[in-house]
């Protein structure tokens, strides 16, 4: 099985050894995406950070060949978690009818210290 490691260039570049998604046969996995443009700025509010995300998180997934209907689990990584409820609209407008399973849990840091969310996705596709 060949295994397609992808990194766009339209994306925040990698922190570390990493690329923004794997596809190894009908899997695809998109690595943690924060709430970062491309340019380097993050916004202060939560909100906004996860609409950049879900932005990213999306082009992410596209480029490997998915689609939000694909996607099996999605993993979220908040700094508040009393902040959960201000990102479902989002959540509920990418993902529609097709509710992956999740995770949301509550860090204490996430890799900049201006960061308040992160989101990565599992996804199984067409072969």
């Amino acid at each position: 099985m060949d295994i397609e490691r992808i990194l766009l260039d339209d994306q925040m570049a990698p922190v570390s050894h990493y690329c923004h998604s794997v596809r190894a046969g009908n899997l695809i996995w998109v690595s943690g995406i924060v709430g970062m443009r491309a340019d380097g700025t993050i916004p202060e509010d939560t909100v906004a950070q996860f609409d950049i995300a879900m932005e990213a998180m999306d082009a992410c997934l596209r480029a490997a060949g998915g689609a939000p209907h694909t996607v099996t689990k999605v993993q979220v990584f908040m700094t508040d978690i009393s902040e959960r409820a201000s990102i479902n609209p989002a959540r509920i407008a990418y993902f529609g009818e097709h509710r992956p399973a999740s995770t949301l849990v509550e860090v204490s840091a996430l890799v900049d210290p201006r960061m308040k969310v992160e989101i990565e996705c599992m996804a199984v596709v067409a072969e």
